[in-house]
């Protein structure tokens, strides 16, 4: 007799199937969890959100420290000791991963510690032969590091993030490849910490998924720092080995350029994590990046097979994940309170020295889409709490409804925006206007209260309430 199916399987015990897993075993389910990676905890802790922060900020401590003439300060050197960062670094995320693992293994739900393949759209079949059955499933592997087809790059020595966060040296030299978020934070990292780098973007833009113009300030930012961006370019070869590493590319003008590095970093972006899971067997349809493809209430193709986090995207966020991972269990056992994910709340932050961070609509969705709006911006160079702690660099923008001034987004590209995008998380969840927020007090001098000039020059513009 075989054994009686759980109610919800979750393959994947990160930040979103944990989630998933945690609801619908509040609500009375029969659930089991299936990771077959070597740590348990998921890439945000082990490999991704958290460490890299922890070595970004440690970074950040060490510029503010070199910069201290700026502020009148006499700081006769200021380095990195990288084993020290590392030492850190690993007692912060032991005691995050320990947490999770405690959370996994707290009896909640069944935890097998084994890859997965499914059989069939019931049926998954573990490392070790065992067989599980479920009504329902979670699909939330996350993703991995990507390869694009670039000549050479196969047969070259290249690190991935993995590699990065756990340097315990300073690298001399570093030719990194993308110009994505992972790209640009340890670039940046590496460059402060006292390497060389060279930094080749395939696209127009660093950061494409942000306005130009907030992307240029972040890559002007970079070239201070004496980091050397390319940007419109196309990868012709990768050769050399480890300690001697070359790139051919065309610029943006077309002109043939190589650089030398003794390191490479592979930041070329991550694809959906679905290898070894058989998803044939399920004819499940899949994007042309790979992705799952997911409706609104994160289920497949397969209506009892739901999907998560970076398998399916759209974005890799990890508060976005867990969302999803909520969301799927709660639709999944007919909760009346599942509410689709709101995509005009989506909130992103890129931890960048200036951060750089938006919610809410984009003008270039607004445009798209054919949305009238109202925009306003004020500079961060012009703002006396900035100003004092000299950090110039950036803008705060809002956009609005050009009648009643609800608030439709925001972009802040500066000092802490990470922080401050959180002055719009509330008003916009409940489409508050630019005069609601205006009868909010700011107090002086803070950086909160930078976003209250465009906000002023909207209600200006719409007139008086």
């Amino acid at each position: 007799m075989s054994p009686r199916p759980y109610d919800f399987i979750v393959i994947g015990g990160g930040s979103g199937g944990f989630n998933a897993a945690r609801v619908a075993a509040g609500l009375g389910q029969r659930v089991a969890v299936v990771d077959g990676a070597r740590q348990l905890s998921g890439l945000c802790i082990l490999k991704g959100c958290m460490p890299s922060k922890t070595l970004i900020y440690s970074a950040e401590v060490l510029h503010r420290a070199q910069r201290g003439a700026a502020f009148g300060l006499r700081i006769p050197r200021a380095a990195a000791n990288m084993k020290a960062i590392q030492a850190r670094k690993r007692a912060i995320i032991a005691d995050f991963a320990e947490h999770r693992v405690k959370q996994l293994k707290a009896g909640k739900f069944a935890l097998y510690r084994s890859q997965a393949r499914f059989v069939d759209p019931h049926t998954i079949v573990l490392a070790d032969g065992r067989r599980l059955r479920g009504r329902r499933f979670l699909i939330a592997t996350g993703s991995r590091v990507s390869h694009p087809p670039v000549p050479g790059l196969a047969d070259t020595p290249a690190w991935t993030s993995d590699e990065v966060l756990d340097l315990d040296v300073t690298p001399k030299s570093v030719i990194v490849l993308g110009g994505g978020i992972v790209a640009c934070e340890l670039a940046q990292f590496l460059r402060r910490v006292g390497a060389r780098v060279t930094l080749i973007q395939r696209g127009p833009t660093l950061l494409r998924h942000h306005s130009a113009e907030a992307s240029a300030v972040v890559e002007r930012a970079f070239r201070d720092e004496g980091m050397e961006v390319f940007t419109r370019t196309h990868l012709q070869r990768v050769s050399g080995r480890a300690g001697a590493i070359r790139v051919t590319f065309e610029d943006a003008s077309g002109r043939r350029v190589t650089r030398r590095a003794q390191h490479l970093f592979n930041a070329m972006g991550r694809e959906p994590n679905t290898v070894g899971l058989h998803l044939s067997a399920l004819k499940l349809k899949l994007n042309e990046k790979g992705a799952i493809v997911a409706n609104r209430w994160q289920q497949t193709s397969q209506p009892h097979i739901y999907a998560a986090g970076d398998v399916c995207g759209p974005h890799e966020i990890v508060h976005l994940a867990v969302a999803q991972g909520e969301l799927a269990a709660r639709h999944a056992f007919r909760r009346r309170d599942a509410r689709p994910i709101d995509p005009d709340l989506l909130l992103s932050v890129v931890f960048t020295d200036p951060q750089l961070a938006s919610i809410g609509r984009s003008e270039k969705d607004l445009q798209a889409a054919g949305i009238r709006y109202l925009s306003a911006s004020y500079p961060f160079d012009d703002h006396g709490k900035s100003i004092l702690m000299e950090a110039r660099y950036g803008f705060v923008k809002v956009l609005a409804e050009p009648r009643t001034g609800r608030i439709l987004g925001a972009e802040i590209v500066g000092i802490d925006a990470g922080e401050l995008i959180h002055c719009f998380s509330g008003p916009l969840a409940m489409r508050a206007t630019v005069f609601d927020l205006l009868r909010a007090p700011w107090y002086h001098p803070t950086l909160a209260e930078i976003v209250t000039y465009p906000l002023e020059e909207i209600a200006e513009k719409i007139g008086p309430r």
